[in-house]
C-alpha cells in the first residue's frame, strides 16, 4: 500500500463508519446537507470512475493474490462517500426515494468497471 493510499482509505473507513452509525440509530446526519440526485449520482460516477482508474495503475505491481484484495478495497471504499451524502439528506427525501443509495453504489460500480474494461492489460 502506497503512502496515498492509507489516508484515503481511512477516510473512506470513516464515511463507511458514520453511514453505519446513522443506519443504527446512533448519531443523526439526516437534514444536514441537501444534495439533488443528479448531484448525487454525479458524485458516485465520478467517485467510481477516479477510484477504477486508481485501481488499473495500482494492479500493475500487484500479484494476483494482492489485486483481488485491492479491487474489493478500491470498489467499495469510496463508495462510502455517495453513501454519507445520502444519508446526510432530508428524512423526506430519505423516505421518498429509498433505494437511492443502492443506485448510487451501482453508479459507482459501472464506471469503477469502465477503465477495468478500456484500460492497458496487464499480465
Amino acid at each position: 500500500m502506497s503512502r496515498f493510499e492509507l489516508p484515503l482509505f481511512g477516510l473512506f473507513l470513516a464515511c463507511w463508519v458514520l453511514v453505519v452509525c446513522h443506519a443504527l440509530g446512533l448519531v443523526s446526519l439526516a437534514g444536514t446537507l441537501s444534495l439533488s440526485l443528479y448531484r448525487l449520482y454525479a458524485v458516485a460516477a465520478v467517485v467510481g470512475w477516479l477510484s477504477g482508474n486508481v485501481y488499473v495503475y495500482r494492479r500493475r505491481r500487484l500479484d494476483r493474490e494482492h489485486r483481488r484484495r485491492a479491487a474489493a478495497l478500491w470498489l467499495v471504499g469510496p463508495q462510502g462517500i455517495p453513501a454519507l451524502l445520502r444519508a446526510m439528506a432530508p428524512v423526506g427525501a430519505q423516505a421518498a426515494a429509498p433505494a437511492v443509495p443502492l443506485y448510487a453504489f451501482v453508479v459507482g460500480v459501472v464506471f469503477f468497471t469502465v477503465p477495468l474494461v478500456l484500460g492497458p492489460k496487464s499480465g
